[in-house]
């Protein structure tokens, strides 16, 4: 669940637990290469000290490495301390940790910008969805394809290749993350991938998701043949537009009419107003649907921090009955959130699993180069209390109680 910028600012502040490096100081001079150095050292900290998912890390240490340290030490400018931020990020193996900046040939952003979701299924890279509409869908790409290559190079290779580049062994989850990067390819450049059915293989030229321009109302509403409205959220779960659209949409329908929301396209969450807007219309009072865990907190005090979000009903707006929910592999952060929301509600949420995207994301600004970095720092749970990246829906299908 991504939140507005100002948002890590106000917890900081009401905080004073939560590490946050301070906003760099209003000067004409530059930051000088002492600076940037002191940057990525601060950097480094700030994810040590914030990060909501230590428990992953071995011995609950930051991994670290001869080439992550080399790479730390050389920074000196505004370029290498991306180069480092980038790495830095990139050991966490986690897609919901990512720089607010980036370079024209930087990797895709997962899950916003892939197209394939890539899982390992033996020794085998197996490509288990699809994104549709994408250039793999165009590209007759289905699930059951198994990713051979990336480029020239064996795609088990090109894993190794991804961690030794930052001195990293290669584990299960590590291989699944790098397989998904690769699979997206850099931004500023065509992908060269590899797939096969059965004994046949294809090499395919597939474009960037950066240079697929898309241009789309924040939803769309359709009829299925049984009678119900389909409402479509377009990835706008982060357009306050989103809103006006759905309000206008839910209006137009009979009190008791059948309702489908399908947040199956919403990789780039949002934030959780446009989600309590949307849950608002199917509630008649305050409900609990989602609780925040805050291990920072925890870590500095001793003292646990856990809360539960609600969502209330919105004056002059109800639809008498609960809608079915649809996602998939492209639903991630606040539309995963939404969906435990609905859920919490009693309305049956159908598809795939998600995308799996940890917790509740910061801004956190370093202190002289002004750099942007997010991280995941709430931990988020469904109100039965399992974690939100495990949630897992009932089949397309499959009946619910």
């Amino acid at each position: 669940m991504r939140r507005f910028a100002l948002a890590a600012a106000i917890l900081a502040a009401a905080s004073p637990t939560l590490s946050a490096a301070a906003e760099p100081a209003a000067t004409a001079q530059a930051p000088t290469a002492a600076d940037y150095a002191a940057d990525a050292v601060a950097f480094d900290k700030i994810i040590s000290d914030n990060y909501g998912y230590q428990d992953r890390w071995p011995g609950g240490v930051l991994p670290d490495s001869d080439a992550l340290r080399t790479a730390r030490a050389a920074v000196h400018d505004k370029r290498s301390l991306l180069h480092y931020v980038e790495d830095r990020l990139a050991s966490l193996a986690d897609h919901h940790a990512i720089a607010g900046s980036s370079f024209k040939d930087s990797w895709a952003l997962v899950p916003t910008y892939s197209d394939v979701w890539v899982e390992r299924q033996g020794k085998d890279f197996v490509i288990t969805a699809v994104r549709p509409g994408s250039p793999a869908a165009t590209a007759g790409i289905a699930a059951g394809d198994r990713l051979t290559a990336i480029g020239e190079q064996p795609v088990a290779d090109a894993v190794e290749a991804y961690w030794a580049k930052l001195g990293l062994e290669v584990d299960a989850e590590r291989a699944v993350y790098a397989a998904q990067v690769l699979a997206a390819g850099r931004r500023d450049r065509a992908r060269d991938l590899t797939v096969a059915r059965g004994s046949a293989s294809r090499r395919l030229t597939l474009p960037s998701l950066y240079t697929v321009k898309l241009d789309r109302p924040p939803l769309s509403i359709a009829t299925e043949a049984g009678g119900a409205t389909v409402i479509r959220i377009n990835n706008s779960l982060g357009d306050q537009a989103t809103i006006a659209a759905f309000d206008a949409a839910m209006a137009a329908l009979p009190p008791r009419a059948p309702v489908v929301i399908d947040i199956a396209d919403t990789p780039s969450g949002g934030n959780t107003s446009i989600a309590r807007a949307i849950m608002g219309w199917f509630v008649d009072r305050p409900r609990d649907y989602q609780v925040h865990r805050l291990p920072a907190e925890e870590r500095q005090t001793g003292i646990p921090r856990q809360w539960v979000e609600q969502v209330l009903p919105r004056a002059g707006k109800h639809h008498a009955v609960l809608p079915t929910v649809r996602v998939g592999r492209w639903t991630g952060s606040m539309g995963e959130g939404l969906a435990i929301g609905f859920a919490a509600l009693g309305a049956p949420v159908t598809g795939t699993p998600m995308a799996r995207l940890r917790g509740a994301v910061y801004d956190f600004t370093l202190p002289a180069s002004g750099l942007v970095v997010k991280l995941p720092v709430e931990r988020l749970y469904s109100i039965d209390g399992r974690p939100r990246e495990d949630f897992v829906p009932a089949a397309l299908g499959e009946k619910t109680s």
